[in-house]
Formats: structure tokens, sequence, C-alpha cells
């Protein structure tokens, strides 16, 4: 048999998947891993669906988007990037913000060309690098606050970068950064004239006091900005895959090309069903948040009660565990994040994602939960953990 390329040889499947598949197998165990809802979309987008499904469209949308969607998704934006949004040259439709972000990265990088991916990262990033045959320059987000060094990333932009991909708010982390720090990273763009590219699919999900300002509406920042985001997570809609990317005309059009060769389109009577959504006003938005506040603070607190160490994000639906405490114990000498991961799967009934999968640092201590679950479930699964705790007395 021929060999297969090197390509795929140098990054593994997704190992947040894998714990879904792992958590699936074992009946009744709670999966905090794979980060989607298990409560529904709001009922105006699934009543659009029915309609959508009765009536359609039922064929190939123009590639690059719907126009109709292209244009929800222009007025939605245009305020917050601070300008007028051109829905036929400056938008981009995608399957999902995961096709999106591989779009940008192999619609900017040549083979070679160097890319900064702040770590922890979400592990697609890492991926995309490899499949664009770009070369990654790690930069570490120091906790707790996941913060950076402003010297060690100039050295990144030095060494030849061509592009920054700057997930805020961050996943894994919940990090959202601030104002200061974005114009710290737009500054070094424009200086080494670098691209930057954003995953901001968790914008809707931040924690007072914290706000989330998309990069591209700083100064100078449109012209070099290439801004991913989706549905996904702002309406509950992940199985949909609904995702797009907005840019300036010239990168714009030419992801088009990279977009209509990976997937042609996304799926019509989504598009159209999604647009309803997208016309929502600030009232769901502000639900929003206050859902996951109360979904965040039933988990951390939870965990608090139980003496177990943990972040407090400042968005997102994600808190890393500390589980240092426990490999240190006879019974886990040696362990790997990743075993510890599994035993939690078969022992406690939770299932999380081993935190080595998001950092390019030897960081093995550290487990990802979600919380985008309804509140008798996550209290069961804190109830869980408390069998994790009882190890520790």
């Amino acid at each position: 048999m021929p060999q297969l390329s090197h390509r795929v040889q140098t990054f593994t499947d997704s190992v947040i998947r894998r714990m879904t598949r792992i958590n699936n197998q074992q009946p009744g165990s709670i999966n905090l891993s794979q980060g989607f809802p298990d409560f529904d979309p709001p009922r105006e987008i699934t009543d659009a669906l029915a309609r959508a499904a009765q009536e359609g469209p039922h064929q190939y949308a123009i590639t690059f988007g719907a126009p109709n969607f292209r244009q929800a998704l222009a007025d939605k934006y245009s305020p917050t990037m601070g300008r007028s949004i051109d829905p036929e040259r400056e938008v981009l439709v995608t399957c999902g913000s995961t096709e999106a972000m591989m779009a940008a990265v192999m619609t900017v990088c040549n083979p070679g060309d160097k890319i900064i991916i702040f770590s922890p990262f979400y592990e697609n990033y890492g991926a995309d690098a490899i499949l664009s045959g770009a070369e990654p320059i790690f930069v570490p987000l120091t906790p707790p606050e996941f913060s950076f060094d402003p010297v060690v990333l100039e050295d990144a932009f030095r060494q030849g970068a061509k592009a920054l991909i700057l997930c805020n708010p961050s996943n894994p982390c919940g990090k959202v950064f601030t104002l200061e720090e974005l114009t710290l990273i737009g500054n070094l763009a424009q200086k080494y004239d670098a691209f930057v590219i954003t995953d901001e699919v968790y914008e809707h999900i931040v924690f007072a006091p914290y706000q989330h300002i998309s990069m591209a509406s700083l100064p100078g920042m449109w012209e070099r900005t290439i801004t991913c985001n989706s549905l996904s997570k702002t309406y509950s809609i992940t199985g949909w895959r609904l995702g797009f990317l907005l840019g300036p005309a010239e990168v714009v059009e030419a992801a088009k090309k990279v977009h209509d060769f990976l997937t042609v389109g996304a799926a019509a009577p989504l598009q159209e069903a999604a647009c309803v959504g997208l016309r929502f006003g600030p009232e769901y938005y502000d639900w929003l948040r206050e859902l996951y506040t109360k979904k965040r603070d039933l988990l951390c607190d939870g965990l608090d009660a139980l003496g177990l160490k943990h972040t407090r994000p400042q968005g997102t639906y994600f808190v890393l565990l500390d589980i240092n405490d426990f490999l240190a114990m006879e019974q886990f000498r040696g362990w790997t994040d990743l075993q510890f991961c599994e035993w939690m799967i078969r022992e406690i009934g939770v299932a999380a994602v081993p935190g080595s999968s998001f950092f390019r640092e030897p960081v093995n201590h550290l487990i990802r939960l979600h919380f985008a679950r309804g509140e008798e479930v996550l209290a069961e699964a804190v109830r869980r953990m408390g069998r994790l705790a009882e190890l520790l007395k």
C-alpha cells in the first residue's frame, strides 16, 4: 500500500470529539467535554426552520451565502465594526466557523509562512496551520489571568509572522481580551504588516464586568483583520454548521475561492431559517448572558463548595479544573490527564477534556469542563464530582 501523506501523521483526531465518543460508551455519564447545549434553540428559529422545510429553499444557495442571510449578517455586524459592511463583497458564509478559520488561514498563508497562536488554544488552530503548510509560533497566556508578555509577542512578530490567530473570548481558558491588549496586538500587526484572524464565536457569552470588543473595530484594523464567527453558540444550533467570515473585500474575494472548493456552500434552508435569529434585538443577548452567568455560577460555586480548584471564566462556557492534587496521589501517580479523564468517565460519570490538547507547553494538570447544560444536569455533575473531593480528604 502506498504511504499516506506526511501531513496527516503530524496531528491526531480531535481529542474533544474523542471524549464525547468515549462518554457515549458509558451509559449515564454526563458529557461536560464537547461544548454543545442540551437545550433547544429559540422557538422563533425552529418555527422558521419548519416553514423552510415546507416552502424551501431546497437547492444550492449562492456559493458564498444566500443574499438575505448575508444582508442580515451585514446589518447585525455593521454597528459592531463601526462601519457599513458590504454584504456582497465583505461577507462569506461557511460551513461553521471551523471552515471559516481554515479558509482564512489558507487565504493569507503560503506554505512555510509563520502564524502566531496563543497557548492554550482551541485544538483546530494547530491542525489549520499544518493543513495550510504554515509554521505556528506559540505565545503563552499565563494563568490565572491568562495574560501575555508583550515582549514575547513582539518577538514572535519579529520572526516574520504573516498572521496571528486570536480567539476572543478564548476557548479553553475563558479569557476576554481587554481594549489595551487588543490595541497592543493591533499595533504590532500594523508595525510588522501582519493579518489578525479572529475567532469570535463566544462574543455574546461574556460575563460582567467584561466586554467583548471586535479587533476589526479598532483604528486601522479592518483592513488587516479577518473575523471568523458562527451562529452555533449564540443561538444553540451547533448542528446547523452555519459560520461566516467578515473582512476587507480583497481578502473575502480570495477566501470565496478557497471556500468554493472546500464545501461549495452552507445549507440553504438553514440560512433561510437563521435569518430570524440575526434580527433579534438586544434583549435576546441580555437574556443569553444572564442564562450562562447562572450556569457558570452553578458549576463554579459547586466546585468551590467541594474545595476543587478551578478557573472562573470571563467569557465562553468553559472551566479549567486543576487536578494536580489528584495526580500527586499514589492512585494516580504517573497518569496523564487523558488517563484521568477516561477514569472520570468510568468512575465518576462525568466527561471532561484533557487540558494537554490545548497547550503547546507540557501542561498535564488541567482538564476542561463546559456548562452549556441544564441546571439539573449541572447540579448532578457537581454532586458526582463530590466523589472526587472525597479522595482528597
